[in-house]
């Protein structure tokens, strides 16, 4: 039996893995997937202080005060940015570590850093309406029903989360536990001669999977879909996941 603790990403909420969740746990598995604060089901926690380290927290708590061990810790796009951040506080309960078409920063760096795209700092005080929140991107969905359930439930980002840099006292390869990164490779390959940013060369999940790839620190897996994996390929999500368990 392994114990998977899963992370999502931004604007979303736990409600993401429930067509994961049940048929891991038909299989003897234990999973936990805890929605981060002011995202998901704890939208009315959201603040202007709600930051990465609250974040961290979130699934850093999840994972103690269940006294889970010897667990897969997957992260999901911005995902990977909590699950590298939480490795400060429970590595030695980590077997297996999955970035699932995530961001994998360094320590120092935050999502701004990885995406370039110029998210500002907090906006905190009277007058400021909701510029400490971020609008929710354009998602594109391969069922229109997925489309529809998704959207009635995705929230504003705090930006915080986005500006603050992880921090990691030893690089990440140099942990004992295993790697595993999971492209969605129907997103395309960025032109080399494009902008910079998420879309340009400093694209950060090819940039991972590419990395990934060839180190022989890491597994590398592929799902053909784009970003939108947890709505569009649960069942080949679920097929790995068996298989890294």
């Amino acid at each position: 039996m392994a114990i998977f603790v899963l992370v999502h990403g931004a604007w979303g909420g736990s409600y993401g893995f429930r067509t994961v969740r049940r048929p891991l746990l038909a299989a003897g598995h234990d999973v936990y997937s805890p929605s981060l604060t002011g995202l998901g089901e704890r939208v009315h926690l959201s603040s202007p202080q709600v930051d990465l380290t609250t974040h961290v927290t979130d699934v850093v708590n999840a994972v103690t005060y269940e006294d889970l061990r010897d667990i897969v810790l997957l992260g999901y796009s911005y995902g990977g940015m909590v699950v590298t951040g939480a490795l400060e506080h429970i590595a030695d309960r980590v077997s297996h570590l999955v970035y699932l078409d995530a961001f994998v920063p360094a320590d120092g760096q935050a999502l701004n850093d990885l995406t370039q795209a110029g998210y500002g700092a907090a906006a905190v005080g009277p007058g400021k309406g909701d510029q400490w929140l971020i609008e929710l991107p354009f998602r594109e969905y391969e069922d229109s029903a997925e489309a529809k359930w998704n959207a009635e439930r995705r929230v504003k980002h705090p930006v915080r989360c986005f500006s603050e840099p992880v921090r990691l006292s030893k690089p990440l390869e140099s942990y004992p536990f295993t790697r595993t990164y999971v492209k969605a490779t129907a997103d395309p390959r960025p032109d080399p001669s494009g902008p910079a940013g998420p879309d340009g060369p400093g694209s950060p999940f090819w940039r991972a999977a590419d990395h990934a790839a060839s180190s022989p620190a890491w597994r590398y897996r592929e799902i053909d879909t784009n970003h939108m994996i947890l709505a569009n390929r649960p069942a080949e999500l679920v097929e790995l996941l068996l298989e890294l368990a």
